[in-house]
């Protein structure tokens, strides 16, 4: 197991920015394929953009496509997602998850593959 703190969040005005941190701590944090996720208040969680065990590999929503940008700091223990030009349908909670057996692909897309969750950071933006 391993555990997921997020921070960062916060409200912020449409069109700024915004970084989010997950630091994990208990295991070797660069065996695990992270991602993060976000819900709506009343909507389903969606995927917003996973990362590979080295960080040299991303997926993104399409809807946050171009905006964000997922990163981690392996010796950090820390995986962050970098949030520009927000919208007010970008506000939800977020939060990171992490899996150390999934093999890297297209699944990282699914919250199902992920066995490990942070408690959520909520972001708001404002119109």
């Amino acid at each position: 197991q391993v555990q997921l703190v997020e921070s960062g969040g916060g409200l912020v005005q449409a069109g700024g920015s915004l970084r989010v941190s997950c630091a994990a701590s208990g295991r070797t944090f660069s065996s695990f394929v992270m991602g993060w996720f976000r819900q709506a208040l009343g909507k389903e969680r969606e995927f917003v953009a996973s990362i590979n065990r080295s960080g040299g590999n991303t997926y993104y929503a399409d809807s946050v496509k171009g905006r964000f940008t997922i990163s981690r700091d392996n010796a950090k223990n820390t995986v962050y997602l970098q949030m520009n030009s927000l919208k007010p349908e970008d506000t939800a909670v977020y939060y990171c998850a992490a899996d150390e057996t999934m093999g890297w692909g297209p699944g990282s897309q699914s919250s199902y593959k992920y066995h490990n969750w942070g408690q959520g950071t909520q972001v708001t933006v404002s119109s």
